[in-house]
């Protein structure tokens, strides 16, 4: 089992779930506030670590066994995205899909970082 960060489409209520295959959510929980976060054309939301002008990123913390990240979670995923360790706001470490680093500068990302919400982007309200 891994402690794996969702903030996007694989949280509660969002397409993605169901590829969980019924890991239980532990919490809710913020990242640590070391992060920029994207909107990827509107499609799915990527995070990548910064040394500066980090947020905090809002998600769900799941305990996933590694066959189900390996033959649903990680498959589903747009290839824009690749796995991660990241860092939440009490110091837990988790694994987490973020925008791959050769994606940087893509014309397709628009910054949220002062949202850091997803669900919060998507309705059009802000935290």
């Amino acid at each position: 089992m891994v402690l794996m960060f969702l903030n996007g489409d694989g949280m509660r209520g969002g397409r993605l779930n169901a590829q969980l295959q019924g890991a239980p959510l532990l919490r809710t929980a913020h990242s640590a506030a070391k992060y920029r976060y994207y909107s990827v054309a509107d499609r799915f939301p990527a995070m990548i670590a910064t040394d500066r002008d980090g947020r905090a990123v809002i998600g769900e913390v799941y305990e996933v066994p590694m066959e189900v990240l390996r033959d649903h979670l990680i498959p589903a995923e747009p290839p824009e995205l690749e796995l991660d360790l990241i860092e939440l706001d009490d110091g837990t470490a988790c694994l987490a899909t973020v925008l791959r680093r050769d994606r940087l500068g893509s014309p397709d990302l628009i910054d949220i970082s002062d949202i850091g919400d997803w669900r919060a982007y998507r309705s059009g309200t802000r935290r």
